[in-house]
């Protein structure tokens, strides 16, 4: 198994900008993968992804320097063993608790007798379909698992979710968590912020790696500085969007028959 630089990274302190990715499709995956972003993430939870179009998008930015890490669905143990072995080496999962599910979320990308990860790698795109006969040996060294605490009880938990051995970092989902925290859609309310701020430090306290994302470019410096090692910058669908409204509204004086 070819080493995780991504993973060596983060346990390095060196900082990765990251572009989330939720278009689920290959081709614009492949775009993206050619601007450079350290790390590229394959959006299962909210885009409209399965399991066989989030292998089109690894196959798609494998090529490419930027690290390919796939959001799952949720805390599902057999899709976990699925997405590893159509090659995600680093997983994030979303909606993480307490330190119980982040035990079981380690235990589901482990082989035994440290997980639960069921063992059928010669039949998968990991293992070069059984050309790479040490896959199995090396695997659970190389998986890098990253979970999300974007709710009030995660950031009560944070330390005990931190502690749990196989995480290797813990990412804050400001909206799921401005939600939670009574200020749905307004992510960069001054209480969110300021809850934001501290479970970055106390993340990076713990040891493992911060990660966020967010489109203000201050607030990433800001990020930065408090030791956040992955960032996400960028949305691929924000951007398109955005995009495609700015180019028209350069030509709003131009009616166009209705």
């Amino acid at each position: 198994m070819h080493q995780n630089q991504f993973k060596s990274a983060l346990h390095a302190r060196q900082p990765q900008l990251g572009l989330w990715m939720s278009l689920a499709n290959a081709y614009t995956a492949e775009i993206c993968a050619t601007a450079g972003f350290d790390w590229l993430l394959i959006d299962g939870e909210h885009g409209p992804n399965d399991v066989r179009s989030l292998l089109a998008q690894l196959q798609a930015v494998a090529p490419y320097p930027g690290h390919a890490v796939v959001r799952a669905l949720g805390d599902d143990v057999a899709l976990v063993k699925q997405l590893l072995d159509i090659g995600a080496q680093t997983l994030l999962i979303p909606m993480i608790d307490d330190a119980e599910q982040a035990r079981r979320m380690v235990a589901a990308t482990r082989y035994p007798p440290e997980g639960r990860r069921g063992v059928g790698s010669y039949v998968a795109r990991v293992s070069r379909w059984g050309g790479r006969a040490d896959y199995v040996a090396h695997a659970n060294e190389e998986v890098c698992l990253l979970v999300q605490a974007e709710t009030r009880t995660a950031l009560g938990n944070l330390e005990a979710i931190c502690a749990v051995d196989g995480v290797d970092g813990v990412f804050i989902g400001p909206a799921d968590l401005a939600a939670s925290l009574g200020h749905r859609g307004d992510a960069g309310h001054p209480d969110v912020l300021v809850a934001i701020d501290d479970a970055i430090r106390r993340i990076v306290a713990s040891g493992k790696a911060a990660g966020i994302l967010d489109t203000d470019h201050a607030r990433v410096r800001h990020y930065l500085a408090l030791g956040c090692t992955f960032v996400a910058v960028g949305l691929d669908v924000s951007i398109l969007a955005s995009g495609v409204r700015r180019l028209r509204a350069d030509y709003a004086d131009i009616g166009l028959p209705r």
